[in-house]
Formats: structure tokens, sequence, C-alpha cells
């Protein structure tokens, strides 16, 4: 019996292990299309991105977590961040191209990410203007 528990107790925890890490949830239920609807609201959340204003919680959870998103393809992401920023990054490229910019400048000066972003926003339709 106790050797059952062991197998089935082992069994759990390379689970646990072996499964991404997945970044919070708890703002899951953000309305993101309100945000990139509101001038406003959009530039408060870019200003604490880019470190020229103050960030909401929700912001300083997005900045901490925005480098590793990027690299990883957001495989830490829930379905609803990875929806999110599908559509954050599309706006973006499609409507707020400076934004957009200067965001890719910080964090990811190389140009790797933004290429494969940029090329995804194309399969779907999304014209990018040349820069």
């Amino acid at each position: 019996m106790i050797v059952k528990s062991l197998v089935v107790i082992c069994c759990i925890a390379v689970t646990v292990l072996a499964a991404p890490e997945k970044y919070t949830d708890k703002y899951d239920n953000i309305n993101i299309q309100e945000i990139l609807d509101s001038d406003r609201l959009l530039e408060a959340y870019f200003k604490c991105l880019m470190d020229k204003g103050p960030c909401t919680n929700e912001g300083k959870e997005l900045k901490e977590h925005m480098k590793d998103a990027l690299e990883t393809g957001c495989e830490k992401c829930t379905k609803a961040q990875q929806d999110g920023a599908t559509t954050v990054i599309e706006h973006l490229i499609s409507k707020k191209r400076d934004m957009w910019k200067e965001l890719c400048a910080k964090y990811d000066p190389e140009g790797v990410w933004r290429k494969k972003y940029e090329d995804v926003a194309r399969e779907k339709g999304i014209v990018i203007p040349e820069d």
C-alpha cells in the first residue's frame, strides 16, 4: 500500500514538474478591446511598458513578463492571454505603428520577434506599412 502511494505521488510530482509554468490568470478577464479603443487607456499602458509613466497592477504584471512572453511565443500564457496578445499585436501593427516600433525597439532590439509577429500578421491579411 505504501509503495503504491509513493508511486502515485511520484507520478503526480513528475506531471506537475513537467507542466510548463503559466503566468497568473488573475487579469485574464480584462477587456482588451476597451483598452485598445481608448487612446487614454492605451497610452497609459504604453507609457508603463516604456518606463515613461506609472503602471497599474495589470501593467506591472504585463511589463514583468513581456520579454519572456515575446521570446517564448507566449508558451506560459493562458489561452486568454494568447488571444489578448494576438489582438494587441494586430491592433498595434495596423493602427498604432509608432507604438509598435517603440515597443519593438525596447523589447526586441534585434528585431527577431518583430519579424515573426509581423509575418503572422501578414498571413492574417494585415497590411504592414513599409518603414
